[in-house]
C-alpha cells in the first residue's frame, strides 16, 4: 500500500515533491492532503495534476486533524522557514513522519524544540539535501574520502549569487530576515551541509561578519540610483532589476493571482526600504576534529557558482562550479520584464566565461590531475531525481553517506545560526553551547547509514 502524504505549504518549493509523487514514485507515494494559508495556491497544485483531483484541501490549522482524519504516514513542510519548526513538532506530536525542506529551522529554541520533539515521539525527520547527491559534489566527496590528499586540514569556499538568483532574495518574503534567518540560514545551510559531509566533522565555533550592502534604499540612494516602484509588476519599461510576475504563468497563477487572499507580494522592490536580511557573509568555522572552514557569500554577483579548495596533509583539491556565466537583460523574447534598452542583448566578450565545471586533484610534488565528473540528467546534475528516490523509495546502502536525517539538518544550520549569533554580538560563538544540543557525530550511527 503507498504511503500516504500531506504537504504543508503549496508555494514554488513544493512542486518538486507533488511532481514527485504524482510521477516516478506514484506506486509507492500517495497525497491525500494539501494545506496552505493561501487557497489559491493549494487550488492551483490541486488543478495542474490530474491525479490530485481527489485531495482534501485545508489550512495550516487543520493539520492534526487532516493526519488522524486522512490516516497520514508523512508530512511534507515546505511552508515559509520560520514555520518549519512549528510544523515538524505538531506533525510529529499527530503521530506522522517528516519530510522538511532546508532548512530545518531558523533559530536556537526552535531547533531545540524539534530535538525535543523527536525525542519525545520517536518519530522520523528527513531533511533534504539534493546537493550531496549532485556528480560534481559527489566526486569531491569521493576525492576526500580515498585518502589521495591525506587529512583535511582547511576549506576555502565561496558562493556567489547573481543578480537573476541572488536579487530574488530581496523581492519576496526571504527580505525579512526574521522570516528565513537570513541567507546564512536559508541559502547556506545548504554549503555548510555540504562542506560537512565533504570532510566528516562537525562545525564547533563560528566567527562572523557581514551586511546588506549592495540592496536596500541606503545603498541605491548612496550610490544615486533612482528608486524603482514599490513593485516590478507594472506597465512601461523595466529595470534588470524588476520581476513583473505576468511574464511568468506559474508565478503569476502562484502568487499575483493569488495575492487577494493573503496580501503576498512576490515582486517588490530590491532597493525598497525595510530589507533586513545581509547581501554578503562571512564566516570563519573551527570544526571538533581540527580543520578550519573560510566561508563567503555574495547575492549581487554578475556570475553564479562557487568555488571550493580543499587543503590536506598530502595534496589539495579544487573544485569550480559556474552554473550561469552572465545576466543579460534581453528583449521581450528572452525576458518580458526587462526593459531591452537597458543594457545589451550580447555580451561584448562572450565565452570569456562559460557555464561548466572542473575538479582538479594535485598531490605534494606531482603535476595535477582532473577527475572527470560524470553528468547527470535534470536538476542539479540528476541530483534531484536521486535525492527523491532515496526520500520516497526509502534510501539504499549508500558508502558516502548522501542520505540525510535531522542531524545533519541541525548541523547544517548549526553554522547560521551561530553565525547570526556572532554578526549581533562581534564575538566568536561556540555551537555546542549556543544552540544547547551536542551536535557531535556518533560515528557507529554514521558507519550503519
Amino acid at each position: 500500500m503507498p504511503t500516504r502524504y500531506a504537504l504543508i505549504g503549496s508555494g514554488h518549493r513544493a512542486q518538486m515533491y507533488l511532481d514527485a509523487i504524482a510521477g516516478p514514485h506514484a506506486d509507492v507515494a500517495e497525497l491525500v492532503a494539501l494545506l496552505d494559508v493561501n487557497p489559491a495556491r493549494r487550488e492551483f497544485h490541486r488543478d495542474r495534476i490530474p491525479a490530485f483531483a481527489d485531495v482534501v484541501l485545508a489550512g495550516p490549522e487543520q493539520l492534526e486533524d487532516i493526519i488522524r482524519e486522512q490516516q497520514v504516514d508523512r508530512v511534507i513542510v515546505t511552508s515559509v522557514d520560520r514555520l518549519h519548526a512549528e510544523h515538524v513538532v505538531r506533525a510529529l506530536e499527530a503521530g506522522a513522519d517528516v519530510i522538511v525542506e532546508k532548512p530545518l529551522t531558523i533559530d536556537a529554541p526552535s531547533a531545540r524544540a524539534i530535538q525535543d520533539a523527536i525525542d519525545r515521539t520517536g518519530g522520523s525527520v528527513v531533511v533534504t539535501f539534493n546537493y550531496r547527491y549532485s556528480p560534481r559534489n559527489t566526486a569531491l566527496k569521493q576525492v576526500i574520502a580515498s585518502g589521495e590528499i591525506g587529512d583535511v586540514v582547511s576549506v576555502s569556499f565561496e558562493w556567489v549569487l547573481d543578480t537573476q538568483h541572488g536579487a530574488d532574495y530581496f523581492r519576496r518574503w526571504h527580505r525579512d530576515k526574521t522570516n528565513s534567518g537570513g541567507l546564512f540560514i536559508h541559502k547556506a545551510a545548504h554549503h555548510f551541509d555540504l562542506v560537512n559531509w565533504w570532510i566528516a566533522d562537525t562545525p564547533a565555533r563560528v566567527y562572523a561578519r557581514g551586511g546588506l550592502r549592495f540592496y536596500g534604499q541606503d545603498n541605491a540612494v548612496a550610490r544615486g540610483r533612482a528608486p524603482l516602484p514599490e513593485r516590478g509588476t507594472h506597465d512601461g519599461a523595466h529595470d534588470p532589476f524588476e520581476l513583473d510576475l505576468r511574464s511568468d504563468e506559474r508565478l503569476e497563477a502562484l502568487y499575483l493571482q493569488a495575492e487577494q487572499h493573503d496580501g503576498y507580494q512576490r515582486d517588490r522592490s530590491v532597493f525598497d526600504a525595510g530589507i533586513t536580511t545581509e547581501d554578503n557573509l562571512t564566516a570563519i568555522v573551527d570544526y571538533a576534529g581540527g580543520p578550519v572552514l573560510t566561508y563567503a557569500l555574495n547575492a549581487h554577483s554578475p556570475w553564479e557558482g562557487y568555488r571550493v579548495a580543499i587543503n590536506g596533509t598530502a595534496g589539495r583539491a579544487e573544485l569550480e562550479v559556474i552554473e550561469r556565466a552572465e545576466v543579460i537583460a534581453q528583449d521581450e523574447d528572452g525576458h518580458a520584464h526587462v526593459d531591452p534598452s537597458a543594457v545589451a542583448v550580447t555580451a561584448p566578450d562572450a565565452g570569456v566565461r562559460e557555464r561548466g565545471e572542473r575538479l582538479v586533484v594535485q598531490k605534494h610534488f606531482e603535476p595535477a590531475r582532473r577527475v572527470e565528473i560524470p553528468e547527470g540528467v535534470g536538476g542539479h546534475g540528476g541530483g534531484d531525481a536521486l535525492l527523491l528516490r532515496d526520500v520516497f523509495v526509502g534510501p539504499t546502502q549508500d558508502e558516502l553517506g548522501r542520505p540525510s536525517d535531522h542531524r545533519d539538518g541541525l548541523r547544517a544550520i548549526s553554522v547560521g545560526i551561530c553565525g547570526n549569533e556572532s554578526l549581533a554580538t562581534g564575538l566568536p560563538v561556540g555551537v555546542t553551547e549556543f544552540l544547547g544540543l551536542d551536535l557531535t557525530r556518533d560515528d557507529a550511527v554514521e558507519a550503519a547509514r
